[in-house]
């Protein structure tokens, strides 16, 4: 509708000075963008992403860690590195390929497919489920162990052993225990690998891996504290197109009794001595001239004494006629022996009886240098 000529110019008049004036139109339906409100998300900007992740350049970022740092640092653990360990893993893998495959007549590869260390509750809240837990014990170090079995190797074992067909994968039957047979077949299994890992542990030191148990609930083979340290060696089995993965959990608790041995670079290693050396110093030691002086008499006088006498004069031995001497190396003394004479030349029967044993010599040297 149209009004009169002064009542559009009076509405034109007000559109100016609304639009003027920036106030929203009190005829337009729609909204007028207000300020955002107070709980709406805020966006960070780099510096302050930086800031909070700890990558600030300031003269206190490097020395003072930020919290994320403080909480992502609080869950991880410095390990020690066990080089002997890895040698040994690597001799069970050789072992291994040659066992099972006489165990099962199959062509098996072994490969190590990871080998880490961690927290023994992280793994435990990491085994993929259904698994076989067979908890062993370390006997000549008193401590525990496990190894696990997944479900597809724990299949094609079954398969293996009782005859299925080649080229076929092993059939997986979920939301069932695990029967009687193939709890006992991988017991077999598992019986088979201790008895391998006992033989790559032999060249560093006697160790017997006996089988105590065999668990499905990872809660029942809690061998460990749950934030006690571990070291995991992964091993990848392949038979043809069947396979699985066999966990060796070995907790440094029980590695304990023997973390210098597997602290060593190589087999055989000896911190701070040379076998080589040794040997050949032992044996220029053995041709080297060594002189013997045989002590008649020992006597103490005064210096006085001493300063007046000339040639010529007389010392008077108070060893009495067949008495047993003593031969001395330096201010060591060696032997016991009997004076006497052969072919015009004076000489001394050293009595074995009487022999100084190399203990004493030793002990005396110890006592001069101390």
């Amino acid at each position: 509708m149209s009004g009169t000529p002064e009542e559009d110019e009076l509405a034109a008049a007000w559109g100016a000075s609304v639009d003027a004036a920036g106030a929203p139109d009190p005829f337009d339906d729609a909204p007028a963008p207000g300020p955002p409100p107070a709980d709406a998300a805020r966006v960070l900007n780099q510096a302050e992403i930086d800031s909070l992740l700890g990558f600030e350049n300031g003269p206190s970022g490097d020395d003072a860690e930020s919290g994320i740092e403080r909480i992502i640092s609080a869950g991880l653990i410095a390990y020690e590195r066990l080089p002997m360990l890895e040698i040994v893993f690597d001799r069970l893998v050789r072992l291994m390929s040659t066992t099972l495959r006489n165990f099962t007549s199959d062509n098996v590869e072994i490969s190590i497919d990871a080998m880490t260390s961690l927290r023994f509750g992280d793994y435990l809240n990491s085994i993929p489920l259904p698994a076989m837990l067979a908890v062993y014990k370390a006997e000549q170090w008193d401590n525990y162990g496990l190894v696990v079995v997944d479900s597809s190797l724990i299949y094609s074992v079954v398969d293996v052993l009782l005859g299925g067909r080649r080229g076929t994968a092993a059939m997986r039957i979920e939301g069932r225990p695990y029967t009687t047979i193939e709890r006992t077949l991988v017991e077999r299994l598992i019986t088979v690998v201790l008895g391998d890992l006992r033989a790559a542990f032999e060249p560093l030191c006697p160790i017997d891996f006996r089988f105590d148990r065999l668990e499905v609930n990872p809660r029942f083979a809690a061998v460990s504290r749950l934030s006690n340290a571990a070291v995991l060696a992964r091993l990848r089995v392949d038979m043809e197109d069947r396979g699985g993965l066999i966990d060796i959990l070995l907790p440094y608790a029980t590695l304990e009794p023997v973390r210098e041995l597997l602290l060593q670079q190589f087999m055989g290693e000896r911190f701070g001595r040379d076998s080589i050396w040794e040997t050949h110093l032992a044996e220029e030691l053995r041709q080297t001239e060594v002189a013997l002086d045989v002590v008649l008499d020992e006597q103490t006088m005064l210096l006085s004494q001493v300063l007046r006498l000339n040639v010529g004069d007389r010392l008077m031995l108070a060893s009495p006629s067949g008495a047993p001497v003593r031969l001395r190396c330096g201010d060591v003394p060696l032997f016991e022996g009997q004076l006497g004479r052969r072919e015009n030349r004076l000489a001394v029967r050293i009595d074995n009886g009487r022999e100084v044993s190399p203990a004493a010599i030793q002990a005396r040297l110890e006592g001069r240098g101390a």
